[in-house]
Formats: C-alpha cells, structure tokens, sequence
C-alpha cells in the first residue's frame, strides 16, 4: 500500500496551493530542485502525475485534485490529535473556544458563566478569528470549540449543537430605496452592490472587499454598498442605518461546534453547560431553539 509522510504532504499542498515550484519553495524554506524531485518521488510512489507542468503553467491533474483535497484533511487530523494528544496530557491546560468578533449573539456571556458551575470547569481562552477561518481553528486543533454560523460556515468534519436561530436582514443607508420597507425578497436586491468576504471563495459578491462586519458597516455607511447578515450582527444597529428582514433567506443558525473525533471529555462539559444555557434563555428569553440536526 502507497503512504505518504506528511512532510511529503506539505511539499505537495504547497506545490498544490500555489501552482508555481518557485513560491511554493520559498513558503516551504526549502531549495526548489529539492522540492521538485520531492513531488517526482510521490508520484513515482503513487503511480499517477499530480501535475501538468511546463515551462510557464503547472496545474492539477485530476489525481492532483483528489491529493490536494484529502490530502488537506489528513494534515488537519494529524495536526489535531498531536494538539489533543498535547492537551489531554495536561489536567491543566486552558480550553480554547474561537469565533469572530461579534459574533456571538450575545450568548457567550451566558455560556461562559454556565461553564464556570462545571466541577471540572477550566480557563477558556477566546481566541478571534477571520471572516472564514473559524472552521480551520477547529479541524487542525488550535481550538477546541467554536461559534459558527449557519449556513456560512462548513460543518465538513465537526459535531455541533444549534444554540439559537435568527432571521437575516438587508442592512441599507437611511436614505435608501429599501429603507422604508416593511421587509423584502432576495429578488429585491437585484442590481445591489454587495460586498466580497476576504478569505471566502465564490461568494456573489461584486462590490469592495471586506474582511469583518465592522468594515462592511462603515462602507455601507458610506454609500458603498449594502449588505445582508444574522440580525444579531448588527445590533445596536448604527446611526444612518436601517435594518430590513429578507423574508425569503434561510435562517441563521448560531452553533456549538467541535472536531467530530474530538471525545474528550474537556470539551464535552463545554458542550454541556452551553447546551443548559440555550435551555435557559429558551425559558427566560425565548431566544434559544430546539436543535433538531443532531
């Protein structure tokens, strides 16, 4: 049976993800004839070309894009059970939960003061995230829970629990042609500039690039664009802006969510005590929803 190291794995996705031996050398801080004759020995191993070459273009063969994928998660995983393995051997280490900025929907509070109850209750460290990596956090182990949204992020790979759920909103400048509807249909914004999320591919997006919702209001603000998000990202809603439902969009759903091969039971008392909040706010607030996914 062919195997690869993950050293030779590394030399492959970089080779993958920049599609030039040259950069993908000097990301590697490893000499380019080196990592040349790296690639020819994998594919020498695995009896099949992973790339097109020639003296301008490398591309993918469809081997290559079969690698670079599996590949990907394969590293993910080892990257993940060393940070468990290195985790689970110290009664005392932190417990790390990731999300965006703001993104939250106002329940961390809650959660964390629920946690605090727990007997075996650790320090959380929040650890904050760009507009699209939160699920790398999780699948390579640098965090061992996470707050994600629905249908925005990919739950490929993790467990989680839905913690609340929320209509989406048009956020517009006051004095915009949608500002003084009761709500609208995704058809309605038809011919609308909206923005594109950095770090997240194919979007549909054709206005500015931005990197948080921080930024997306300020260029709404400035007449830039408009922008569709959870309601609960844009409360209090800022001043020159109005909020519209967009009847017609899936919800948004605010989940718990952690590596699916992740059985420790750290990270299940997290789990827990998030869950007995949600429970919580649904008795008080009413906030909260049932989680029938799983």
């Amino acid at each position: 049976m062919a195997e690869l190291e993950t050293r030779e794995l590394e030399y492959f996705l970089g080779v993958a993800d920049e599609l030039h031996f040259g950069r993908a050398a000097a990301r590697l801080s490893i000499a380019q004839p080196a990592l040349s004759k790296a690639i020819q020995r994998i594919e020498t191993r695995l009896g099949v070309p992973l790339f097109i070459r020639s003296s301008r273009h490398v591309e993918l063969t469809p081997a290559g894009q079969a690698l670079q994928e599996h590949g990907r998660h394969a590293l993910n995983a080892v990257s993940a059970a060393v940070q468990s393995a290195r985790r689970a051997g110290d009664p005392s280490g932190h417990l790390r939960l990731v999300l965006k900025p703001g993104g939250d929907a106002g329940l961390l509070s809650t959660i964390l003061a629920e946690y605090a109850h727990q007997h075996d209750a650790r320090r959380v460290d929040i650890l904050f995230s760009g507009p699209a990596d939160r699920v790398d956090f999780l699948r390579d182990g640098r965090a061992d829970v996470g707050l994600l949204y629905v249908p925005f992020d990919d739950l490929d790979g993790l467990d989680h629990e839905t913690l609340h759920a929320e209509d989406r909103v048009v956020v517009v400048p006051s004095g915009h042609r949608l500002a003084r509807r009761a709500s609208v249909r995704r058809s309605d914004l038809e011919g609308e500039t909206l923005p594109r999320w950095r770090g997240v591919p194919g979007g549909d997006g054709t206005g500015p690039e931005v990197a948080d919702v921080i930024q997306l209001l300020h260029m709404i603000t400035a007449n830039r664009m408009i922008g569709v998000l959870p309601r609960s990202l844009v409360e209090p809603v800022p001043a020159g802006l109005v909020c519209v439902p967009v009847t017609d969009a899936p919800p948004s759903r605010l989940v718990l969510a952690w590596n699916e091969q992740d059985r420790r039971p750290m990270v299940a008392s997290f789990v827990a005590a998030a869950l007995r909040s949600r429970l919580s706010g649904e008795d008080g607030e009413g906030r909260g929803v049932r989680n029938d996914d799983g």
